[in-house]
């Protein structure tokens, strides 16, 4: 089986310092690989962690783990620790925000940015009207294209619910990097995610 490659783009922000929880059961295609939990406490600041394993015929064929602390000001990252281990790699990124530039190094190069800096915070809905997103997993300052597909009715904890379609897209020096499927309810509530690895499998987030 070929390696899989997947990208994550892991979550973070928020408008309102109020504390929540968000837990994805993570599946490939139709198997459980896993999950993602995001915990925002009452000082703005969100912990996510993912977890994924891939077997085929009792062999790991694919793992993933990340941990990502970041502090938000408002809807403006302040500061991000990220640690993640894909098949063994290790990479790790830490940035802050410094005077009025966002530093951010992912132990190869330091990057200087804006200094009102979003990840993709999906469930923060302004994440849908930016035009650049970091991701926190490697650091990469993407492009960013949305489009609304209409409203759909999902299944959301086993209720039927009508839910906004977005298409979020990352892109880097015109190439798509990124082509993530998200899901709003009526109160703009971020509901499920899907995603398609470079070699045509589905990655599903179906909220606990």
């Amino acid at each position: 089986m070929q390696q899989l490659v997947l990208t994550f783009a892991l979550f973070v922000a928020c408008t309102s310092i109020q504390a929540k929880e968000w837990t994805f059961d993570v599946y490939l295609d139709k198997t459980k690989m896993g999950s993602h939990t995001f915990s925002l406490n009452d000082a703005n600041q969100m912990t996510s962690r993912a977890k994924f394993k891939v077997k085929v015929l009792f062999v790991e064929a694919y793992s993933y783990n990340h941990v990502s602390k970041e502090q938000w000001q408002g809807d403006c990252l302040s500061s991000i620790e990220a640690d993640t281990t894909e098949n063994k790699v290790v990479s790790k990124i830490k940035g802050k925000l410094e005077a009025d530039t966002f530093n951010i190094n992912n132990g190869r190069q330091n990057q200087i940015l804006p200094s009102c800096v979003m990840t993709f915070a999906y469930w923060n809905p302004k994440t849908l009207t930016q035009s650049k997103l970091l991701n926190p997993q490697n650091a990469e300052y993407l492009d960013a294209k949305i489009k609304q597909i209409g409203i759909e009715s999902i299944d959301v904890k086993g209720i039927k619910t009508d839910a906004t379609h977005y298409l979020l897209q990352g892109l880097s020096e015109g190439k798509t990097k990124l082509n993530i499927d998200l899901w709003y309810d009526q109160n703009k509530n971020w509901v499920a995610l899907q995603s398609t690895t470079p070699e045509g499998y589905k990655v599903i987030y179906k909220l606990k």
